[in-house]
């Protein structure tokens, strides 16, 4: 097998350690590794395949040739200022960030979605990784709109706070803990009020719409991935005091009708998707049961009885692996097995 120099940027990160957590364990043909990271890690070792990678400090380099494939987790503005730089260097950059998602020149991508779409590559040397909140739900909503294209979506999310760096697990970790002994809760330093035991009708900033930037992610990544700029969609983001998975609950309407039975039966041959919904028994998709896993899961499949063809799904999967670095690590796949 053909074996691939590999660059993770921004690899102290929780979603760069877990970028090289998902390469480990999916075996990917790694030949050399490069891990780059800011000054704040200078010198750190980080464990591969059991041996100790030094972080090297982005920006130190006059060159990155030699590099195949470079996940970048590092933020928009460095991605924005470093990505082209590998990329002129030969490198074909996954970035995590926001940065290129709308940019028509370079592919979003879903592996189970859209994979034609990562021989797009070659416009600029780059493919986008989508919003952890988009990937899973178009990764289900991908086999119903096969069967029977969606008209519209409405979306509510509950994200974990995982989504928003470790500063915010440590953030809900500290004042849960305040909470359990009866302390004063330190001051929200991440989120814009308390988040333990609360729920937040808000992530990223808010645009002249009304709507966040995490919204409207969702709705114009979702008409990208999935090629149809008509289909309609509308989103509400919520973070929950949850560590890991995002939970979201689905409205779809589609042209034609979709029973109940036979989309249990679409979603449960779907690559990637595991139904887990058994109402009778209380079993349906939990974030804390979810977390480690690369599927997306779905339950509380049912029909919207206030129109003619519509569903509900109960839509779980954990956002810092198939929301972020599996999702990345697949498209890095795809690269290795049918174009480099």
């Amino acid at each position: 097998m053909k074996e691939f120099n590999v660059a993770v940027v921004g690899a102290t990160g929780a979603v760069g350690r877990m970028m090289l957590q998902v390469l480990e364990e999916r075996n990917f043909p790694v030949k050399n590794l490069r891990l780059f990271a800011s000054e704040r890690s200078r010198g750190l070792k980080i464990p591969f395949k059991g041996d100790e990678i030094e972080v090297e400090v982005l920006g130190e380099q006059k060159s990155f040739s030699g590099i195949d494939i470079a996940l970048f987790s590092a933020g928009a503005s460095r991605s924005l200022e470093f990505a082209p730089k590998f990329a002129a260097d030969g490198a074909v950059v996954v970035d995590n960030s926001s940065a290129w998602r709308m940019d028509p020149e370079i592919p979003l991508v879903v592996p189970e979605v859209n994979p034609h779409a990562v021989a797009d590559y070659k416009n600029k040397g780059i493919i986008a990784n989508p919003n952890c909140s988009t990937i899973q739900m178009v990764v289900a909503l991908k086999p119903l709109y096969d069967y029977s294209r969606i008209k519209r979506v409405v979306v509510s999310t509950y994200q974990a706070v995982s989504g928003a760096g470790q500063k915010a697990i440590n953030e809900l970790m500290e004042q849960t803990r305040a909470w359990c002994k009866g302390k004063t809760l330190p001051e929200p330093q991440v989120f814009p009020h308390q988040i333990a035991f609360n729920c937040l009708p808000h992530i990223d900033i808010f645009l002249d719409n009304g709507y966040t930037k995490e919204e409207m992610k969702m709705v114009n990544e979702t008409k990208k991935i999935m090629e149809d700029e008509k289909i309609g969609v509308t989103a509400t983001t919520v973070r929950v005091p949850v560590f890991y998975g995002h939970a979201e609950a689905v409205n779809i309407e589609t042209e034609k009708k979709i029973t109940v039975d036979k989309a249990r039966e679409l979603l449960s041959n779907f690559p990637g998707i595991v139904v887990i919904d058994e109402p009778e028994e209380k079993k349906y998709p939990l974030q804390i049961e979810i977390a480690g896993r690369d599927e997306v899961f779905v339950g509380r499949i049912r029909e919207d009885e206030s129109i003619a063809n519509g569903l509900n799904l109960w839509v779980v999967a954990d956002n810092l692996r198939k929301g972020a670095a599996t999702n990345a690590v697949q498209i890095a796949e795809l690269l290795a097995e049918k174009y480099l």
